[in-house]
């Protein structure tokens, strides 16, 4: 069978994307940020909680622990659901560099060729 698609000789050749190639939905991108968001901010109350329960109970280094990782724990979370998509392979140029050859012509400027300082 033939395919009845035919490719215009003037567009280029570009491979079609493969599906496992496209990225995440913008949606599920965020979906997944605010869950793990989440379940970071619910282990932050569990350490916070557990050491104001356990406070005299458990040896002090145990609780001073706790209480540094309920400390810690929304700075990296921020840091991780702030992380964003994934970034393109690109090189990150924008523009595409040349080459600035000897001009052509007089020169112009502010003065005249034979009155290199520009005065008259």
């Amino acid at each position: 069978m033939v395919s009845s698609i035919r490719r215009r000789p003037d567009l280029p050749s570009e491979g079609v994307p493969s599906i496992t190639q496209a990225p995440e939905p913008l949606t599920d991108d965020m979906a997944r940020r605010q869950k793990r968001y989440l379940v970071q901010m619910g282990i932050r109350i569990i350490c916070f909680a557990a050491a104001v329960l356990t406070w005299g109970t458990i040896p002090m280094w145990a609780s001073l622990l706790l209480i540094v990782a309920a400390v810690v724990l929304p700075y990296s979370a921020v840091l991780i659901a702030n992380a964003g998509r994934e970034r393109r392979d690109s090189d990150g140029t924008f523009m595409t560099p040349r080459e600035i050859g000897p001009g052509s012509g007089t020169p112009r400027g502010l003065g005249s060729p034979d009155q290199p300082d520009g005065h008259q």
